[in-house]
């Protein structure tokens, strides 16, 4: 039993990486011009990340409530859907957590 609790500790550590580099990612891309839901998931999947609408929906929520995105419908291909853009907040923060980020990776590798 310890080696199975082991690996869902290590598994959920590593979600948690993962899930702060999306949101870096989600941050980036609602910087550079208008995302919505689907399109990102679409987007992830592309490089190989699979991220479900019940991890990214919340992510997005979340995003939103402490500042960093702000949300509204509009009307995009004939369907009406919640839009994400980055605030200046948003803005801001991914500049400098851009700035730690490629520090650390740099000491990584």
């Amino acid at each position: 039993m310890l080696a199975s609790a082991q690996i869902t500790v290590r598994d959920s550590v590593q979600r948690d990486l993962w899930l702060a580099l999306i949101r870096l990612r989600v941050l980036q891309h609602a910087s550079q011009g208008p995302i919505f839901g689907l399109g990102i998931i679409e987007g992830l999947g592309v490089h190989g990340l699979q991220v479900s609408a019940g991890t990214l929906y919340p992510m997005l929520h979340s995003m939103e409530k402490s500042g960093l995105l702000h949300s509204r419908h509009e009307k995009i291909d004939s369907h009406f859907r919640r839009v994400y853009r980055a605030t200046p907040l948003g803005r801001r923060v991914l500049k400098g957590t851009k700035a730690k980020v490629r520090e650390l990776v740099g000491d990584l590798f």
